[in-house]
C-alpha cells in the first residue's frame, strides 16, 4: 500500500465550504435586516435543528432510539431560569452551566438506561422524562405546576425587545453551529468510523472490537448537553416556563423524530433539510388545528414508504451531492491504477 493516499473530499466540496461560510455570515447579520418576529422564528428553527442533529447522531449512527430527549430540554431550561433568573449568574455562563448540569445529570441516567435494550430502552427514556416532569411539578422552588416567569428586571438587563431577540438569535446560531461542527468532526474521526460500523451492523462492530456501549453513552451525553442548552435558549426567549411545556414529548421529541425521518436518518444533511421542511409545513398547516397533526403524520408515512432513506438520501442517490463528506477514498500513486 506504499504511496497510496486517503482522500476525504473533492474539489466541489471546497466550493460547498465557501458557500457554507458565506451562509453563516449572512445568518449572523440577520438582525440587521430582520424584525423581532423573524428572529424569534429563526431562533426556534436553530434550536430544533440542533436537537435534530443530535437525535440523528443518536438514532441514525449510534442506534440509540431515545424518545425522552424532552427530559434534558426541560432540565436545561429550568436550570437557566434558576441560575440566571434567580441566582443572578450572567446569561452566557448560565447557558453553558445549564448544558453542563444536564450532561452531568445524564451520566447516572444513561448508566441505568443502557442496561436496557431495544424497545425497553426507548420506553425507559420516556419514563425518565415523565419522572422529571412529575418531580418538577411537585417542587415549590421551581413554581410547581404553575412554573416560573423570568424576572422582568433581569430580562431588561439584556436590552430592549429587539436587542434581546438579536442576542437570543446569536446564541441559538452558535449552538447549532457548534452541534453541527462537533457532530461532523466526530463522524470524521476514528470514533465516527466506530459509529458508522455500529449503524451498519452493531453485532459485527462489537465483534471487531468496537466498544458499542461506551460509544453510545458518549453520544447520549453529548445529545443531553446540547438539549439542555437548547431548552435554556428557547424558554429564555419565552420568558416563561412550566413543566407541561418544558417536558412536552410532542414538541421536543415527536417533532424532532419527524424532522429526522423526512430529512434522512443517518445523514447530517437530513437533519438540516428536515428542519427547513418542518417549519415550512408548520407555517402552512398550523392554522388547521387537529388536521395539522394528521397532515404531518400522513406526510411522514408517505416519505417513509416512498423514500425510506429520507428526502436527502433520495437526492443524494440521484445527484451524489453531500454537504458533509464522510467517505474515504483510497487513491493509488500517480500513474498507477487501482487493481
Amino acid at each position: 500500500m506504499t504511496g497510496y493516499t486517503v482522500r476525504r473530499y473533492g474539489q466541489h466540496h471546497i466550493w460547498i465550504g465557501v458557500l457554507a461560510l458565506l451562509s453563516v455570515l449572512v445568518l449572523a447579520a440577520l438582525p440587521a435586516f430582520a424584525g423581532k418576529a423573524a428572529l424569534r422564528i429563526a431562533t426556534e428553527m436553530a434550536g430544533y435543528m440542533a436537537l435534530a442533529v443530535m437525535w440523528n447522531l443518536l438514532a441514525g449512527y449510534a442506534g440509540v432510539m431515545s424518545i425522552g430527549q424532552q427530559a434534558f430540554v426541560g432540565v436545561g431550561a429550568y436550570a437557566l431560569f434558576v441560575l440566571c433568573g434567580t441566582m443572578g449568574l450572567p446569561l452566557i455562563p448560565a447557558i453553558i452551566a445549564a448544558g453542563l448540569l444536564t450532561t452531568l445529570l445524564s451520566i447516572p441516567v444513561g448508566l441505568i438506561l443502557f442496561r436496557l435494550n431495544g424497545a425497553y430502552f426507548a420506553i425507559g427514556t420516556w419514563v425518565v422524562a415523565e419522572i422529571f416532569l412529575l418531580l418538577t411539578a411537585q417542587s415549590q422552588t421551581l413554581g410547581a405546576g404553575a412554573g416560573l416567569s423570568f424576572p422582568a428586571g433581569v430580562a431588561k438587563s439584556f436590552g430592549t425587545a429587539t436587542e434581546r431577540a438579536a442576542l437570543f438569535w446569536w446564541i441559538a446560531l452558535s449552538i447549532v453551529l457548534l452541534s453541527v461542527g462537533v457532530a461532523y468532526l466526530w463522524l470524521r474521526s476514528s470514533r465516527g468510523l466506530a459509529l458508522t460500523a455500529m449503524r451498519d451492523d452493531a453485532e459485527a462492530a462489537a465483534g471487531l472490537g468496537v466498544d458499542t456501549k461506551r460509544n453510545r453513552l458518549a453520544v447520549y451525553l453529548l445529545a443531553a448537553g446540547v438539549a439542555g442548552m437548547v431548552g435554556a435558549v428557547l424558554f429564555l426567549g419565552k420568558l416563561r416556563i412550566s413543566p407541561a411545556a418544558a417536558y412536552d414529548i410532542n414538541e421536543w421529541t415527536a417533532s424532532i423524530i419527524f424532522i429526522v425521518v423526512i430529512g434522512g436518518l443517518g445523514r447530517l444533511e437530513g437533519a438540516i433539510l428536515g428542519t427547513l421542511i418542518f417549519f415550512v409545513l408548520r407555517g402552512f398547516l398550523a392554522d388547521f388545528g387537529a388536521w395539522y397533526l394528521m397532515a404531518m403524520g400522513a406526510i411522514a408515512i408517505v416519505v417513509m414508504l416512498r423514500m425510506p432513506q429520507g428526502i436527502w438520501g433520495f437526492l443524494h442517490e440521484r445527484t451524489g451531492i453531500e454537504l458533509f463528506p464522510m467517505r474515504r477514498d483510497i487513491c493509488p500513486p500517480k500513474g498507477r491504477a487501482m487493481s
